[in-house]
């Protein structure tokens, strides 16, 4: 008899996209291939970390092992599916919990998460190796700083975005230097550092991105073209924006962004699936920001693009899944 793979589909979260999270979870748990996996819906949030079963009953997890008891039985799980968009999911606190539990989960590891969740230090570093990314001016919240010598410096238009924030919350363009000051109080709202950061006009994609075993695949492109002012929340989740995949590009410029996002991936060490975002200005990609735990919502661009390549998401979820458990085994 074969015996399934205990799987752990966390999602949920501490941030504004918890809910994002659940949508994306429901849709790996409904599609993991029941002959191979026994999945379990595992929801974290700050108040309880439990197991939810079909019939709606509760089950504590055991933070001391990651394991959850039920009909006198005590179950730990094979791997983690990490669905969790935000902290703590996304920056690297689980990935150090699941490391000392040497407990598989899939995506990439703490360091990795913790650079690329913060966008003032992945920007700084992917610019030494010269990816093209916007002006920008950094600023912590206790720090003091001109507000003309920024704008002076950026120019407006110009974006205030919290460095570590997904789904474009309290991201804000700014047209009159009279709502900066609002904009800068939105923003650190949600984070304790935050990025000014000159506009740029162009077409805005996406890249989705991932590797399976050391092999690394470039999903097709897709042009995001949004009603509102920039992609921002309402844009991605209400439907206010127009996708098109495979983007309409030149073969130069299509060329270059894979060459590009396949640099990026390789200089962040990731593994499993990402999404990269660009601006092209002139023909040149300048990079905006990477989502190592993309989404699998209804309206989510991932699971558009592996349609779009002819991959089910329940081929892709083993695939994800069965690497992680291979790459823990070496």
């Amino acid at each position: 008899m074969k015996i399934t793979k205990k799987i752990a589909i966390v999602m949920g979260g501490y941030s504004k996209e918890s809910t994002i999270s659940i949508n994306s979870g429901n849709t790996i748990f409904n599609n993991l291939c029941r002959k191979k996996y026994d999945p379990y819906k595992v929801y974290i949030s700050k108040d309880k970390w439990i197991v939810k079963t079909i019939n709606n009953k509760e089950y504590p997890i055991n933070k001391k092992d990651f394991s959850f008891f039920i009909k006198k039985k005590n179950f730990n799980f094979d791997c983690v599916f990490n669905i969790i968009h935000g902290t703590p999911g996304e920056d690297g606190i689980l990935q150090s919990y699941f490391d000392l539990l040497k407990i598989p989960y899939t995506g990439c590891g703490f360091y990795h998460s913790s650079i690329t969740f913060n966008k003032k230090y992945c920007s700084i570093f992917l610019k030494n190796f010269g990816i093209n990314i916007s002006k920008s001016f950094f600023i912590n919240i206790n720090q003091n700083f001109c507000r003309k010598k920024i704008i002076d410096e950026i120019g407006l238009p110009l974006f205030v975005k919290p460095s570590k924030s997904g789904s474009s919350i309290g991201i804000s363009k700014v047209t009159e230097e009279k709502n900066f000051e609002s904009a800068l109080k939105k923003a650190f709202l949600e984070d304790k550092e935050i990025i000014v950061e000159s506009f740029l006009k162009g077409k805005e994609i996406s890249v989705g991105i991932y590797s399976f075993n050391n092999k690394i695949n470039v999903l097709p492109i897709t042009e995001i073209i949004s009603q509102n002012d920039f992609f921002d929340f309402e844009s991605k989740y209400s439907g206010k924006s127009k996708e098109i995949t495979p983007a309409i590009l030149p073969i130069n410029i299509k060329n270059k962004i894979i060459k590009i996002s396949i640099k990026i991936y390789k200089l962040l060490n990731l593994n499993g699936m990402s999404r990269l975002d660009f601006i092209i200005v002139n023909d040149t990609p300048y990079f905006l920001e990477i989502n190592t735990i993309p989404a699998f919502s209804k309206e989510s661009i991932f699971p558009k693009q592996l349609k779009k390549a002819g991959i089910s998401l329940s081929d892709f979820f083993h695939n994800l899944i069965n690497s992680c458990l291979l790459y823990n085994e070496k």
